[in-house]
């Protein structure tokens, strides 16, 4: 069967939207591929047909669980066999999960990009045959971009690891300079990038100067003389709760959507607006990634966006059924402050740069419970894991595979009846594991290091092990306490110049921030 006989038979479309078909036939070829489209422009069938043709699993890394459950609920109605790995998960949702994979039911899988640094989940990765390894938000690898985030440089590593067929990194806000980095990090060839145009001439752009006193005024007029579905975009999550509010006040239908709600909350607010029952949603960025919703008919910013990207982004989720809507700005002076202190805030000062690499310094090979460690040193979990990234990145140090510092599990079965499952050596060595755990009221404790060494044998056994019992349903086992292995491969001969030396990159990071506002 031909690409278009695959598209009609698994999607019902006729033909491909620009640049799809293009993109597909790379990987069909065995090449990886970029994809930069505008949103709403087809990024996700780029992977998601050949995930129905290739043989083996389509993996998807995804920074947002929205859009991770609107597509796997989309593929599911079309009969493709797709799921997402998650936090969310129950023991028995997990095990069911892995069951599928092992048996090669599944044809997609989500996974967040901090899934990798889960042992559990690098462990079974291995198991799998990786046909297609997708990224979406690529430009989350470049420090050029609007949302840098550290985990997304260990992801090229990961692909060759898990042996991936072939790469596919998706973006809609890629700078030329950022789109390099995207094809030097995943080793993609430029011809094989694939950059279609953003212009979308049913969309009506629109900036509005207010004032911080007419800016809730403003608003309420605007929301309701909007015709159909309509997201209004926030920067706090306080502030999405209190316009929500004051809309609900004013006679419109709304709800709030943010970071800080349950997921089950999210999740439950996100499905009332797809179907129409809650025609305005107030929220926070997170809203509306990938979320396969065409008529959303007015997209509000009632906070000015953090950057020309993050606009671009965010407007682009409206009209994608090519009928006109509108995007608005209510522009107001006073949230330059607001977003300019998330930049700033991010930046430690050079004296807690300077105590965190004397603590580094300290061994040669360290597990680090970076919590912990940024909390001593007053550094942000993301900055403190982007300092540590440049280390890497400057080849001075190595970093290993995230392992579980402790787990605790509760037998579901007497530990006479799961050892009599077995015999000779396995029984032997499960019987050592099970004398290494400290009992509680009800759970057993298990420090992973210390196990090991007792049983002699390798944490990744022990973890195989507890995961083969979780997924009979003898045991219920939960991991805690990751612990991040580095080694020094250079260490620093001057602390104190290569601290300032971080320090100045962590300034360079925040004054690009400060442009992209100002731009």
């Amino acid at each position: 069967m031909d690409l278009h006989g695959a598209l009609r038979q698994h999607f019902g479309f006729d033909d491909f939207l620009p640049g799809q078909e293009r993109v597909v036939d790379c990987l069909m070829a065995g090449r990886s591929a970029a994809a930069v489209f505008p949103t709403g422009g087809g990024k996700s069938l780029c992977y998601q047909l050949p995930a129905c043709l290739l043989d083996g699993l389509t993996l998807v890394v995804s920074p947002l669980i929205a859009l991770m459950k609107d597509q796997i609920d989309q593929l599911t109605r079309r009969g493709v066999a797709a799921a997402r790995l998650d936090s969310t998960l129950s023991n028995q949702d997990w095990r069911s999960l892995m069951d599928d994979l092992d048996q090669g039911r599944l044809r997609l899988l989500y996974v967040a990009p901090e899934r990798f640094t889960n042992e559990r989940f690098r462990t079974r990765l291995a198991d799998w045959d990786i046909a297609l390894f997708a990224i979406d938000e690529a430009h989350c690898i470049s420090e050029w971009g609007h949302n840098f985030r550290p985990d997304y440089l260990k992801l090229a590593q990961a692909a060759q690891d898990c042996g991936a067929g072939r790469v596919l990194a998706l973006t809609a806000t890629a700078t030329p300079q950022v789109l390099t980095d995207i094809c030097d990090g995943f080793s993609i060839a430029p011809d094989d990038a694939v950059t279609t145009g953003f212009y979308r001439p049913n969309l009506a752009l629109r900036c509005t100067p207010v004032t911080s006193a007419d800016r809730d005024r403003t608003l309420v007029d605007r929301v309701r003389a909007a015709q159909g579905s309509t997201i209004v975009y926030v920067t706090l999550q306080r502030t999405a709760e209190r316009v929500a509010e004051l809309l609900r006040g004013a006679g419109v239908e709304a709800e709030p959507y943010h970071a800080g709600m349950e997921a089950e909350t999210r999740s439950a607010i996100q499905d009332r607006f797809i179907d129409g029952r809650t025609p305005v949603v107030v929220a926070t960025i997170a809203f509306g990634m990938g979320i396969d919703k065409a008529d959303i008919r007015a997209v509000f910013h009632y906070n000015l966006a953090k950057s020309l990207e993050n606009l671009s982004q965010e407007i682009g989720r409206a009209g994608r059924d090519g009928q006109p809507a509108l995007c608005e700005t209510l522009a107001c002076r006073d949230d330059l402050n607001t977003l300019g202190n998330f930049a700033y805030g991010d930046t430690p000062d050079l004296g807690a740069v300077e105590r965190l690499v004397e603590e580094l310094g300290e061994e040669s090979e360290m597990e680090l419970a970076l919590s912990g460690l940024g909390a001593r040193h007053d550094i942000r979990p993301i900055v403190l894991r982007t300092i540590l990234t440049y280390l890497e990145l400057d080849g001075r140090l190595a970093a290993g595979t995230p392992v579980y510092g402790s787990c605790r599990f509760k037998p579901l079965a007497t530990s006479a009846e799961i050892l009599d499952r077995f015999s000779g050596e396995r029984r032997d060595f499960l019987h050592a594991v099970f004398c290494c755990a400290e009992k509680k009221r009800v759970w057993l404790e298990l420090d992973m290091d210390a196990a090991a060494e007792t049983v002699g044998s390798s944490r990744d056994r022990i973890v195989k092990a507890l995961d083969y019992l979780a997924e009979q349903e003898l045991l219920e086992v939960e991991m805690s306490r990751v612990l991040f292995p580095y080694r020094w491969l250079r260490a620093p001969d001057d602390p104190v110049a290569l601290a300032r030396q971080l320090h100045r990159r962590l300034v360079d990071h925040e004054r690009r921030e400060i442009h992209r506002l100002q731009s």
